[in-house]
């Protein structure tokens, strides 16, 4: 016979047990800088006629270090102090929303997401430095 651990639970201690499950809290992901710019559209539509693609700090990062800086998923994943299955999930939000918007005429906002930004300055592929 079965016994559940509830049952268990309040046979063997005389009292009720409530169990709740909760969330791993997240890790705070680690960007290079804050994003320069803050929304890109579609030309020659003005912006409240658009709809909008919101893309995390965190997911531009993504972007960055794999498709801008051609950097592999393990070592991208360590520069955002996440895993590798958090790295590719962040990234494929990344595309899915780009590609949302780039398909559909929407305008891209970057904006929130889980992050903090590294001390120093950063030089990218194209010698850009800092905020940018």
């Amino acid at each position: 016979m079965h016994v559940s651990l509830e049952a268990r639970s309040k046979a063997l201690f005389g009292y009720e047990y409530l169990f709740v499950t909760m969330p791993r809290p997240k890790i705070c992901r680690m960007v290079c800088c804050e994003p320069s710019v803050n929304y890109f559209k579609p030309r020659g539509i003005p912006l409240t006629e658009l709809d909008r693609v919101s893309l995390a700090v965190d997911e531009l990062e993504a972007l960055r270090l794999k498709d801008f800086e051609g950097m592999e998923q393990e070592k991208a994943a360590t520069m955002m102090n996440v895993s590798q299955p958090t790295f590719h999930r962040i990234l494929q939000s990344a595309h899915s929303k780009v590609a949302d918007a780039l398909v559909n005429g929407k305008a891209i906002r970057i904006e929130g997401g889980e992050y903090v930004v590294k001390e120093g300055k950063h030089t990218g592929k194209r010698g850009r430095k800092g905020g940018g």
